[in-house]
């Protein structure tokens, strides 16, 4: 089995069938080894799901041992707006690889991601044609609300989850993507977590969890 982009798979375990799907998103300088974690708590409530933790296509441009979706090492908003575009179009041919090769519809699928990856999952999940399940959120923000609010085409129920000691991604991101996608009319929930910095703890994962078992109990 070989996508698009390189990718850790942790398929159901006993050869169950597989069901539904959840698309890891790795953070900044990241891989999908990292973020394939998750799934040690989560595979053993969600039997039938296939999990899939992509690298990014781009080597990180501050971490070459790491994957970047957009280059962040700038200023520049124009520059990024641009690179997240090119990315969510990777992101969106690798969605229909997964979709095909799996025989799983949009709505079976759930979008998850970190930092970045949850960054780029909120503009994928909106912003494309497919009709995704859900999209769950670790530690990110809407990237350019503006260009987003112009582009939104489906609204899947979403969390986002963040910390409020965040110095990397700071935790009014999740207060202010709270009130954007609340005016445009898409279900959120949030929780902001105590005393919890730039990473996902249990409290978080554990809350992930439930949200998306909730979502994949209603196909």
């Amino acid at each position: 089995m070989k996508f698009s982009l390189n990718t850790t798979i942790i398929k159901p375990e006993n050869n169950e069938e597989i069901k539904n799907a959840i698309i890891l998103l790795h953070g900044y300088g990241g891989d999908g080894k990292d973020i394939s974690m998750l799934t040690l708590n989560w595979k053993r409530f969600l039997k039938n799901t296939v999990f899939l933790c992509p690298d990014a296509y781009e080597v990180c441009s501050i971490n070459p041992n790491g994957f970047q979706w957009f280059d962040l090492n700038t200023d520049d908003t124009d520059y990024i707006l641009k690179e997240t575009k090119k990315a969510e179009n990777v992101i969106n041919e690798y969605i229909l690889e997964i979709s095909k090769y799996f025989d799983l519809k949009f709505s079976n699928i759930c979008l998850s991601g970190f930092s970045q990856g949850c960054m780029i999952s909120l503009n994928v999940g909106l912003a494309s044609n497919f009709n995704f399940n859900s999209i769950v959120g670790f530690s990110g923000k809407i990237i350019d609300m503006k260009d987003l609010s112009s582009r939104i085409v489906n609204k899947p129920n979403i969390l986002m989850i963040h910390g409020d000691s965040d110095p990397i991604v700071p935790p009014d991101s999740l207060l202010e993507a709270k009130d954007f996608l609340m005016r445009n009319k898409i279900n959120i929930e949030t929780l902001m977590i105590k005393n919890c910095d730039h990473h996902i703890p249990l409290e978080a994962s554990s809350a992930a969890l439930n949200f998306i078992k909730k979502n994949f109990n209603t196909q």
